[in-house]
């Protein structure tokens, strides 16, 4: 009965926040911070941080894997398929009335007022994450200089995935030549295991499920990288347009959840209902496995003495990552009044009363947005 319990808090949980959840895989994995580590205690920051840092090297959504790490916590393998197909589901039903929608009339619905008011609230979700998760992250004057050095290198360009790979090994190396500690090389088992993607199997491109399957078992990175894997399996092949491409990614970014639901979209466009749900299907699939065969191996990786060094260098850059994020984020958002008053105001309630939750301030944001535009 606990168990069953369980998962119906795991899909309650994770359907709300996939329902509210705008914005990119910084702003849900904040969200996740603040919903299921300080309100409900599922988990620690450290095991939250061991999560977040083992999920950004393996291909996929890596905010939709986190769901699925943390509902395993919860409940069990079960719970990994409910959280995650709880997350996501809001996304896919969203972006599959925007499909009929574009198929039917040619153009989209406008939601910019509400979106002017959500991203700069979110920045204050990020924020209070990146304090907290810092907070338990960095241990040293290293770790401190490490992170520096992973911001700077995220902001003049360089991929999130190969900054932290870097940040690990380096930061692994220095550990152990500090401390002269020497290891059985069966300690590196889990690390490449993690950080090497699965093969794509040659298969025909007639097939939608296939397509989307190979894309979702080879994505690293943001929406702009999911772009370009599509429009070289897709618009190449001339499947579909440039601009419907453009117009499917857009949808997939101002809907909340992950952005991987512009494939319900495309596969919409492609093939009607039917397209739809087998890109995807074939989108995520990959990621419910990887996570799969992942989550029994973080404790073992902790455990590991040189494995460890490098989960924790990783921790102390995905924390970097996220602020690089908010870093490009509040540049790109506060670029007048409104959007500040909007900042600050989220600022206030996220860390003057925490009890208040973070969709809340979500709700809030969008709402204030819509009301400025009529200024």
């Amino acid at each position: 009965m606990g168990n069953k319990g369980n998962l119906k808090e795991v899909a309650g949980v994770f359907f709300k926040m996939g329902c509210f959840a705008f914005g990119g895989p910084a702003v849900h994995i904040s969200l996740m911070e603040s919903e299921i580590v300080r309100k409900r205690k599922w988990i620690t920051h450290e095991h939250f941080l061991d999560l977040v840092g083992a999920t950004n090297l393996i291909p996929g959504p890596n905010s939709t894997e986190m769901t699925m790490h943390c509902g395993h916590e919860r409940a069990g393998r079960a719970g990994l398929f409910v959280a995650g197909l709880a997350f996501i589901l809001p996304a896919i039903v969203i972006t599959g009335v925007f499909a009929w929608f574009y198929t039917a009339y040619g153009n989209l619905p406008s939601v910019s007022p509400f979106l002017e008011g959500i991203k700069p609230a979110v920045l204050a979700i990020i924020l209070a994450a990146v304090i907290k998760l810092g907070k338990k992250s960095i241990k040293s004057t290293e770790h401190i200089i490490l992170a520096m050095a992973v911001i700077v290198i995220c902001l003049l360009g360089v991929s999130e995935i190969v900054a932290m790979i870097g940040a690990g090994i380096l930061g692994m190396f220095y550990k152990i030549a500090l401390t002269k500690q020497k290891e059985n090389p069966k300690a590196f088992l889990p690390l490449l295991l993690t950080s090497t993607p699965a093969l794509a199997v040659k298969l025909s491109s007639l097939n939608v499920f296939f397509t989307f399957l190979k894309v979702g078992a080879l994505l690293y990175g943001s929406g702009m990288v999911l772009f370009a894997y599509l429009d070289a399996e897709l618009v190449t092949r001339g499947w579909l347009t440039q601009q419907q491409l453009i117009d499917a990614v857009a949808v997939g970014q101002f809907t909340p959840g992950p952005v991987l639901s512009t494939a319900t979209f495309v596969g919409y466009q492609l093939n009607g209902l039917g397209g739809a749900i087998a890109a995807t299907v074939g989108i995520f699939l990959p990621s419910f496995l990887f996570v799969l065969l992942l989550n029994p191996l973080i404790p073992k990786m902790r455990k590991s003495l040189v494995f460890g060094y490098f989960l924790d260098a990783v921790n102390v850059a995905a924390v970097a990552v996220i602020a690089a994020v908010l870093v490009t984020m509040s540049k790109a958002t506060l670029i007048d009044w409104k959007p500040i008053l909007i900042a600050a105001l989220a600022i206030l309630v996220v860390f003057k009363l925490p009890k208040v939750s973070v969709i809340w301030v979500i709700i809030g944001g969008a709402a204030l947005g819509w009301l400025l535009t009529l200024i």
